[in-house]
Order: structure tokens, then sequence, then C-alpha cells
């Protein structure tokens, strides 16, 4: 078993389906998936139970008695992980037949790199509309802007996470555990690469800027604060600390749309993007 796709799933009936046939239909086949349901009030355990029926040789379902957030569930997921490497996928998203098998082939190719991730396409219940482009090979400077990788896009080997101790579970990680996870990634000695490739598409939509709640703009800059002191950034890094909480009071409307109007440059033809 060369990798292990972890995902946590919670209340995601409308569309764990369409994530989890996008995983089985990977080119590359030497790969197990595991699920940890985080306590869901929907279908969406009996659809993940129906799936491990199905493929019980390629599924694992695992359960929280109540919800204790992605970082948790993700961790508990690497504890019982048999890949070398470890590979992430959200549960609202969708990976295209050939993900698996580019970033296996570059993290085979180049011993030196810790992580790979990819270009994704922006898309919603309309379609596609805007593409995320991230920086082939960010430096630890580039974190005071953000974090540079697309959470579920990414491949990891798994000795390197269990290095670090794996994903932070805290309140200030509640909503950023995948920028605290790369910013101690690059504090211990360790880089990652981005493939310029199009290799998910990246569900985001008015329920995800919903979510954003001010107190998690404050978590937001204690997660930079704490990565940044660990990376040496300090104290240039303060300036950016404050990043979130100023962005935070922009009224959600005029955020959203500024958003979509600067993603939106980068849009692609519904009828050229690669096929999924």
């Amino acid at each position: 078993m060369k990798i292990s796709v972890i995902m946590g799933i919670y209340n995601c009936e409308k569309t764990l389906k369409e994530s989890i046939d996008s995983l089985l239909n990977q080119s590359y086949k030497s790969f197990e998936i595991i699920l940890c349901d985080d306590g869901s009030k929907d279908t969406t355990l009996q659809i993940a139970k129906d799936y491990v029926k199905k493929y019980p040789q390629k599924i694992k379902l695992i359960q929280n008695e109540t919800n204790n957030g992605l970082a948790y569930s993700l961790n508990r997921c690497i504890d019982i992980s048999k890949g070398e490497y470890i590979a992430r996928m959200d549960a609202d998203d969708v990976s295209y037949k050939n993900r698996l098998e580019k970033q296996i082939s570059y993290l085979e190719s180049h011993p030196e790199c810790a992580l790979v991730g990819s270009q994704v396409f922006l898309f919603n219940d309309n379609g596609i509309w805007g593409v995320r482009k991230a920086k082939s090979d960010p430096l630890k400077k580039d974190f005071l802007f953000g974090s540079q990788f697309v959470h579920p896009t990414i491949i990891i080997k798994k000795t390197i996470l269990n290095q670090i101790g794996n994903y932070t579970v805290s309140k200030a990680t509640l909503r950023a555990e995948d920028y605290d996870l790369f910013m101690r990634v690059y504090a211990a000695g360790f880089r990652g690469h981005n493939l310029q490739d199009v290799l998910l598409n990246y569900r985001e939509d008015n329920a995800t800027f919903k979510r954003r709640a001010y107190n998690y703009r404050l978590d937001e800059a204690k997660v930079r604060y704490n990565g940044f002191k660990k990376m040496k950034l300090m104290p240039l890094g303060l300036l950016y600390v404050l990043k979130p909480l100023i962005v935070g009071l922009i009224p959600q409307v005029l955020l959203t749309l500024l958003r979509h109007q600067g993603l939106e440059k980068n849009s692609v033809d519904k009828k050229t993007h690669p096929t999924i």
C-alpha cells in the first residue's frame, strides 16, 4: 500500500459520493481510503457504510463519538493508515483521474520534497467559476501572505507528518489546521512543491465564506504568530499577523465580490477544462 487518502466527513450527504467516486476512478491504484465521520447528523455515515460494504478492501471507516473537528479526525485516520504517503481529500471536492499518479511520480523522483500539491479549479453548484494558482516552490517568507498549499490537494510523506506531530488539535487551528501544518513542516527544515497541473476541483461557494466568522480570524492571527515565530520570520511577521483581523472587518458581501472578481480573471470555459 503506497498511499493512504484521509478524509474527515461531516454532514456531506450531497457531495460525498462524487468525492469518493473520483478517488475510486484514479488511474493510480495502490492506495486506501480512510474516512472518519465526525458526528454527522444527516445520512453521511450511512453513505460511507455503503461504500465500505461495497469496497471492503479499499475503504476503511472510523467514527468519532462527538464532533471534534477536522484536525482530530485526520489524526485518527493517520493513526490507522498503512501508506507510505498520506494524501488529503475533502468530502465536497473532486479529484481528477490522474491526480495521484502525477503526484506520486513527482515525489518518487524528488526525494528531497516533503509534500506536493497542485493547482485547482474553483466550483460551486453552477459549475467551474475560477482557478486558484499556487506558487511552484514556496519559500518560508511566502507564508507571510497565507497558506501556500491547497489542503485537499496535498500528498505528504507519512514519516515527516509523524516527525512533526501530525495535525495540531486546538481551538486556534479549528479553521487553520492546514496553514499551521505547512508552517511546521517548513520550520522543521522541509520543503514542498506545487505541480502546475490542475488536479482537483475545489468547492468554494457562499457557504464557504459564511463559515469564516470573525472569531476564526482571531484564531488565524494566533496561528500566524506561532508559525512565523517557529520559522524565524519575526519581527517582520508581526505586520502580517494582523492581516486576518483587518480582512475580517470588511463586510462579507464586499469581500466575496472582491474575491470573485480577482479569481474570475483566471476563469475557464467549462467545455475546455480537463476530464475528471
